[in-house]
Protein backbone atom coordinates (compact mmCIF):
# COMPACT_ATOMS: atom_id res chain seq x y z
CA UNK A 1 0.00 0.00 0.00
CA UNK A 2 1.55 3.25 -0.95
CA UNK A 3 1.80 6.32 1.07
CA UNK A 4 -0.82 8.39 -0.36
CA UNK A 5 -3.04 5.62 0.24
CA UNK A 6 -2.74 4.80 3.93
CA UNK A 7 -4.41 7.01 6.51
CA UNK A 8 -2.93 9.34 9.33
CA UNK A 9 -4.03 7.72 12.47
CA UNK A 10 -3.38 9.45 15.38
CA UNK A 11 -3.81 7.44 19.12
CA UNK A 12 -3.38 9.01 22.35
CA UNK A 13 -2.56 6.92 25.33
CA UNK A 14 -0.74 4.75 22.25
CA UNK A 15 1.96 4.03 24.79
CA UNK A 16 -0.57 1.88 26.96
CA UNK A 17 -1.90 -1.07 27.19
CA UNK A 18 -4.84 -1.26 25.15
CA UNK A 19 -3.19 1.95 22.88
CA UNK A 20 -0.43 -0.13 22.07
CA UNK A 21 -2.33 -3.24 21.12
CA UNK A 22 -4.53 -0.76 18.86
CA UNK A 23 -1.42 0.58 17.41
CA UNK A 24 -0.04 -2.69 16.38
CA UNK A 25 -3.23 -3.57 14.70
CA UNK A 26 -3.62 -0.70 12.71
CA UNK A 27 -0.03 -0.06 11.67
CA UNK A 28 0.40 -2.24 8.71
CA UNK A 29 -1.94 -0.95 6.84
CA UNK A 30 -1.81 3.04 7.99
CA UNK A 31 0.83 5.79 9.47
CA UNK A 32 0.53 5.20 13.28
CA UNK A 33 0.62 8.39 15.30
CA UNK A 34 1.36 7.59 18.96
CA UNK A 35 1.30 10.11 21.68
CA UNK A 36 2.11 9.42 25.27
CA UNK A 37 2.96 11.02 28.28
CA UNK A 38 4.40 7.56 29.94
CA UNK A 39 2.66 8.77 33.25
CA UNK A 40 1.28 5.25 33.86
CA UNK A 41 2.07 3.82 30.36
CA UNK A 42 5.77 2.52 29.50
CA UNK A 43 7.79 2.53 26.52
CA UNK A 44 8.42 -1.08 26.42
CA UNK A 45 4.76 -1.96 24.89
CA UNK A 46 5.76 -0.01 21.75
CA UNK A 47 9.69 -0.97 22.03
CA UNK A 48 8.80 -3.62 19.27
CA UNK A 49 7.10 -0.36 16.82
CA UNK A 50 9.60 2.08 17.27
CA UNK A 51 11.21 0.82 14.39
CA UNK A 52 8.74 0.40 11.79
CA UNK A 53 8.55 2.91 8.93
CA UNK A 54 4.85 3.49 9.42
CA UNK A 55 5.08 4.78 12.89
CA UNK A 56 6.25 7.36 14.82
CA UNK A 57 5.98 8.00 18.70
CA UNK A 58 5.39 11.65 20.41
CA UNK A 59 6.13 11.90 23.92
CA UNK A 60 3.31 14.66 24.79
CA UNK A 61 1.04 15.38 27.37
CA UNK A 62 -2.48 15.56 26.25
CA UNK A 63 -4.25 18.05 28.51
CA UNK A 64 -1.74 20.33 26.83
CA UNK A 65 -2.67 21.79 23.39
CA UNK A 66 -0.69 19.56 20.29
CA UNK A 67 0.40 21.36 17.19
CA UNK A 68 1.37 18.23 14.54
CA UNK A 69 3.44 20.54 12.32
CA UNK A 70 6.10 21.54 15.25
CA UNK A 71 6.90 17.63 14.85
CA UNK A 72 9.87 16.93 12.51
CA UNK A 73 9.66 13.72 12.50
CA UNK A 74 6.06 13.53 10.91
CA UNK A 75 7.59 14.87 7.89
CA UNK A 76 7.26 11.56 6.54
CA UNK A 77 3.35 11.05 7.30
CA UNK A 78 2.88 14.42 5.13
CA UNK A 79 0.94 15.37 7.91
CA UNK A 80 1.00 19.43 6.69
CA UNK A 81 -0.52 18.74 3.33
CA UNK A 82 -2.57 15.55 3.92
CA UNK A 83 -3.85 15.71 7.82
CA UNK A 84 -4.97 12.94 9.91
CA UNK A 85 -8.24 10.65 9.17
CA UNK A 86 -8.67 9.16 12.54
CA UNK A 87 -8.10 9.77 16.22
CA UNK A 88 -8.76 7.21 18.74
CA UNK A 89 -8.46 8.99 22.35
CA UNK A 90 -7.68 6.70 25.22
CA UNK A 91 -5.09 8.92 26.83
CA UNK A 92 -5.85 8.32 30.85
CA UNK A 93 -4.79 6.53 34.07
CA UNK A 94 -7.21 3.63 34.24
CA UNK A 95 -5.52 1.75 37.27
CA UNK A 96 -7.53 1.79 40.25
CA UNK A 97 -3.94 2.59 42.26
CA UNK A 98 -3.88 5.62 39.96
CA UNK A 99 -7.27 7.51 41.18
CA UNK A 100 -5.21 8.22 44.37
CA UNK A 101 -1.88 8.76 43.28
CA UNK A 102 -2.73 10.83 40.05
CA UNK A 103 -6.46 12.37 40.45
CA UNK A 104 -5.72 15.65 39.26
CA UNK A 105 -3.90 14.23 36.02
CA UNK A 106 -6.90 11.72 35.56
CA UNK A 107 -9.66 14.62 35.73
CA UNK A 108 -7.63 17.39 33.30
CA UNK A 109 -7.20 14.11 30.75
CA UNK A 110 -10.85 13.67 31.19
CA UNK A 111 -11.38 17.26 30.40
CA UNK A 112 -9.09 19.14 28.74
CA UNK A 113 -7.19 16.27 26.95
CA UNK A 114 -10.67 15.45 25.38
CA UNK A 115 -11.36 19.24 24.87
CA UNK A 116 -7.83 19.21 23.06
CA UNK A 117 -8.22 16.44 20.97
CA UNK A 118 -11.65 17.22 20.19
CA UNK A 119 -10.27 19.94 18.54
CA UNK A 120 -7.78 18.58 17.10
CA UNK A 121 -10.45 16.24 15.66
CA UNK A 122 -12.37 19.45 14.29
CA UNK A 123 -9.42 21.22 12.50
CA UNK A 124 -8.28 18.21 10.32
CA UNK A 125 -12.14 16.97 9.92
CA UNK A 126 -10.95 13.48 11.05
CA UNK A 127 -13.27 10.99 13.14
CA UNK A 128 -12.59 10.50 16.55
CA UNK A 129 -13.30 7.56 18.95
CA UNK A 130 -13.31 8.34 22.81
CA UNK A 131 -12.88 5.49 25.08
CA UNK A 132 -14.76 5.59 28.08
CA UNK A 133 -15.49 2.99 30.53
CA UNK A 134 -17.77 0.81 32.39
CA UNK A 135 -17.44 3.33 35.27
CA UNK A 136 -19.80 5.48 34.35
CA UNK A 137 -23.12 3.10 35.01
CA UNK A 138 -21.54 3.16 38.40
CA UNK A 139 -23.44 1.44 41.29
CA UNK A 140 -25.44 -1.04 38.87
CA UNK A 141 -27.75 -2.65 41.19
CA UNK A 142 -29.97 -4.83 38.92
CA UNK A 143 -29.05 -8.45 38.02
CA UNK A 144 -30.02 -7.82 34.22
CA UNK A 145 -26.92 -7.04 31.92
CA UNK A 146 -26.36 -3.31 31.80
CA UNK A 147 -27.27 -1.47 28.38
CA UNK A 148 -26.26 1.69 26.79
CA UNK A 149 -29.19 4.00 27.73
CA UNK A 150 -29.11 3.32 31.75
CA UNK A 151 -27.79 6.43 33.21
CA UNK A 152 -25.58 5.00 35.85
CA UNK A 153 -25.23 6.30 40.06
CA UNK A 154 -21.65 7.34 40.13
CA UNK A 155 -20.25 9.55 43.27
CA UNK A 156 -18.92 13.13 41.88
CA UNK A 157 -16.75 13.48 45.11
CA UNK A 158 -15.77 10.35 45.71
CA UNK A 159 -12.43 8.45 45.92
CA UNK A 160 -12.91 7.48 42.16
CA UNK A 161 -14.50 10.64 40.87
CA UNK A 162 -11.96 11.72 38.91
CA UNK A 163 -11.96 8.47 36.93
CA UNK A 164 -15.57 7.96 36.81
CA UNK A 165 -17.28 11.19 37.15
CA UNK A 166 -14.57 11.98 34.56
CA UNK A 167 -15.61 9.80 31.68
CA UNK A 168 -19.24 11.09 32.33
CA UNK A 169 -17.84 14.52 31.61
CA UNK A 170 -16.07 13.69 28.35
CA UNK A 171 -18.64 11.58 26.75
CA UNK A 172 -21.08 14.83 27.87
CA UNK A 173 -18.04 16.33 25.53
CA UNK A 174 -18.08 14.65 22.79
CA UNK A 175 -21.36 14.37 21.97
CA UNK A 176 -21.83 18.03 22.42
CA UNK A 177 -19.27 18.60 19.74
CA UNK A 178 -20.54 16.27 17.52
CA UNK A 179 -24.35 18.07 17.58
CA UNK A 180 -22.57 21.75 17.42
CA UNK A 181 -19.52 21.42 15.13
CA UNK A 182 -21.08 17.90 13.70
CA UNK A 183 -17.79 15.99 13.91
CA UNK A 184 -17.94 12.08 13.23
CA UNK A 185 -16.96 11.67 17.19
CA UNK A 186 -17.85 8.30 18.62
CA UNK A 187 -18.37 6.92 22.16
CA UNK A 188 -17.19 3.03 23.33
CA UNK A 189 -17.49 2.17 27.40
CA UNK A 190 -14.59 -0.37 27.74
CA UNK A 191 -15.48 -3.29 30.54
CA UNK A 192 -12.62 -5.43 32.12
CA UNK A 193 -10.15 -6.15 29.78
CA UNK A 194 -7.01 -8.15 29.88
CA UNK A 195 -4.18 -9.53 28.07
CA UNK A 196 -0.50 -9.30 27.47
CA UNK A 197 1.57 -6.03 28.46
CA UNK A 198 -0.70 -4.92 31.37
CA UNK A 199 1.19 -3.92 34.28
CA UNK A 200 1.71 -6.07 37.09
CA UNK A 201 1.77 -3.35 39.50
CA UNK A 202 -1.41 -1.41 39.27
CA UNK A 203 -3.96 -3.05 41.04
CA UNK A 204 -5.58 -4.96 38.48
CA UNK A 205 -7.50 -8.60 39.28
CA UNK A 206 -5.55 -10.26 36.00
CA UNK A 207 -1.98 -9.05 36.39
CA UNK A 208 -2.68 -8.96 40.41
CA UNK A 209 -3.40 -12.90 40.38
CA UNK A 210 -0.61 -13.14 37.90
CA UNK A 211 2.64 -11.70 39.86
CA UNK A 212 1.45 -13.37 43.03
CA UNK A 213 0.81 -16.51 41.59
CA UNK A 214 4.37 -16.21 40.03
CA UNK A 215 6.15 -15.12 43.28
CA UNK A 216 4.49 -17.27 45.71
CA UNK A 217 1.88 -14.47 47.44
CA UNK A 218 -1.24 -15.56 48.23
CA UNK A 219 -3.86 -14.20 45.84
CA UNK A 220 -6.22 -12.08 47.22
CA UNK A 221 -9.84 -11.67 46.08
CA UNK A 222 -12.06 -9.15 47.62
CA UNK A 223 -15.36 -10.85 47.99
CA UNK A 224 -16.59 -14.13 48.51
CA UNK A 225 -16.30 -17.36 46.76
CA UNK A 226 -19.22 -16.18 44.69
CA UNK A 227 -18.28 -12.76 43.40
CA UNK A 228 -18.21 -12.37 39.60
CA UNK A 229 -16.78 -10.49 36.67
CA UNK A 230 -16.33 -10.57 33.13
CA UNK A 231 -13.21 -10.69 30.72
CA UNK A 232 -12.24 -9.34 27.61
CA UNK A 233 -9.39 -10.37 26.09
CA UNK A 234 -7.62 -7.49 24.32
CA UNK A 235 -7.75 -8.32 21.20
CA UNK A 236 -11.36 -9.07 20.77
CA UNK A 237 -11.80 -4.68 22.03
CA UNK A 238 -9.55 -3.46 19.80
CA UNK A 239 -11.44 -5.46 16.75
CA UNK A 240 -14.46 -4.07 18.62
CA UNK A 241 -13.15 -0.12 18.39
CA UNK A 242 -11.92 -0.44 15.06
CA UNK A 243 -15.50 -1.38 13.88
CA UNK A 244 -16.65 1.17 15.80
CA UNK A 245 -14.55 3.90 14.02
CA UNK A 246 -15.36 2.69 10.65
CA UNK A 247 -19.06 2.72 11.08
CA UNK A 248 -21.60 5.48 10.97
CA UNK A 249 -22.53 4.87 14.85
CA UNK A 250 -21.76 7.37 17.49
CA UNK A 251 -22.34 5.39 20.51
CA UNK A 252 -22.10 4.69 23.01
CA UNK A 253 -21.66 1.39 22.44
CA UNK A 254 -20.39 -1.41 25.08
CA UNK A 255 -17.34 -3.42 24.64
CA UNK A 256 -16.81 -6.28 26.59
CA UNK A 257 -17.91 -9.89 27.54
CA UNK A 258 -21.45 -10.92 28.42
CA UNK A 259 -20.58 -14.09 30.23
CA UNK A 260 -20.06 -13.72 34.16
CA UNK A 261 -17.18 -15.97 35.04
CA UNK A 262 -16.26 -16.60 39.45
CA UNK A 263 -13.29 -14.68 40.13
CA UNK A 264 -11.88 -17.73 42.39
CA UNK A 265 -12.08 -19.93 39.46
CA UNK A 266 -10.23 -17.41 37.59
CA UNK A 267 -7.80 -17.51 40.13
CA UNK A 268 -7.64 -21.00 40.03
CA UNK A 269 -7.02 -21.26 36.77
CA UNK A 270 -3.62 -18.80 37.25
CA UNK A 271 -2.59 -20.70 39.62
CA UNK A 272 -2.65 -24.05 37.96
CA UNK A 273 -1.00 -22.60 34.69
CA UNK A 274 1.70 -21.28 36.54
CA UNK A 275 2.10 -24.50 38.75
CA UNK A 276 1.66 -22.09 41.73
CA UNK A 277 1.04 -23.39 45.36
CA UNK A 278 -0.35 -20.26 46.31
CA UNK A 279 -3.17 -19.93 48.35
CA UNK A 280 -6.22 -17.96 47.78
CA UNK A 281 -7.40 -15.44 50.29
CA UNK A 282 -11.04 -13.68 50.59
CA UNK A 283 -11.48 -10.56 51.87
CA UNK A 284 -13.69 -7.96 52.57
CA UNK A 285 -15.19 -6.27 50.02
CA UNK A 286 -13.28 -2.43 48.78
CA UNK A 287 -15.40 0.31 50.48
CA UNK A 288 -15.98 1.39 46.87
CA UNK A 289 -16.96 -1.35 44.09
CA UNK A 290 -14.52 -1.96 41.07
CA UNK A 291 -17.39 -4.45 39.34
CA UNK A 292 -19.28 -3.09 36.85
CA UNK A 293 -21.36 -5.81 36.15
CA UNK A 294 -22.55 -7.60 32.95
CA UNK A 295 -22.26 -5.44 29.78
CA UNK A 296 -25.39 -6.27 27.24
CA UNK A 297 -23.52 -6.16 23.77
CA UNK A 298 -26.36 -6.74 21.92
CA UNK A 299 -25.80 -3.22 19.88
CA UNK A 300 -22.11 -3.89 19.03
CA UNK A 301 -23.51 -7.10 17.66
CA UNK A 302 -26.03 -6.35 15.68
CA UNK A 303 -24.72 -2.92 14.46
CA UNK A 304 -20.81 -4.03 13.72
CA UNK A 305 -20.79 -8.03 13.91
CA UNK A 306 -18.76 -7.63 16.64
CA UNK A 307 -18.77 -9.94 19.65
CA UNK A 308 -15.45 -11.47 21.98
CA UNK A 309 -14.10 -14.79 20.41
CA UNK A 310 -11.42 -15.69 22.69
CA UNK A 311 -11.86 -18.02 25.23
CA UNK A 312 -11.09 -16.81 28.88
CA UNK A 313 -8.97 -19.80 29.09
CA UNK A 314 -7.11 -19.20 25.42
CA UNK A 315 -6.86 -15.63 27.00
CA UNK A 316 -5.47 -16.19 30.39
CA UNK A 317 -3.01 -18.68 28.87
CA UNK A 318 -1.30 -16.43 26.42
CA UNK A 319 -1.56 -13.58 29.15
CA UNK A 320 0.39 -16.03 31.46
CA UNK A 321 2.96 -16.96 29.06
CA UNK A 322 3.93 -13.40 28.03
CA UNK A 323 4.33 -12.22 31.51
CA UNK A 324 6.73 -15.51 32.23
CA UNK A 325 8.50 -14.44 29.31
CA UNK A 326 8.95 -10.49 29.66
CA UNK A 327 8.92 -10.51 33.53
CA UNK A 328 11.88 -8.11 33.53
CA UNK A 329 9.99 -6.00 31.41
CA UNK A 330 6.85 -5.73 33.56
CA UNK A 331 7.74 -6.46 36.93
CA UNK A 332 7.50 -10.11 38.06
CA UNK A 333 10.36 -10.65 40.74
CA UNK A 334 10.67 -14.49 40.90
CA UNK A 335 11.79 -13.96 44.01
CA UNK A 336 9.88 -16.97 45.48
CA UNK A 337 8.70 -18.96 42.33
CA UNK A 338 6.78 -22.29 43.25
Amino acid sequence: MSGLDRKNILITGGGGFIGSHLAESLVEDNNVIAVDNFITSQIENIQFLLEHPNFEFIKHDIINPIDLNKFPELKQFKVKALGVQEIYHLACPTSPKHFNKYPVETILANSYGTKNVLDLARGYGAKMLFTSTAAVYGYYRENAPIREDYWGEVNPVGPRSSYDEGKRFSESLVMNYRHVYNIDAKIARVFKTYGPRMRLDDGRLIPDFIDSALNGRPLHIYGDEYLTATFCYVSDLVEGLIRLMHSDEPGPVNFGSDHAYRVADVARRITDLTQSKSEILFNEPLPYPSEHGVPNINRAKEILGWFPLISLDDGIRKTVEFMKAHYRLYGINFKTRN
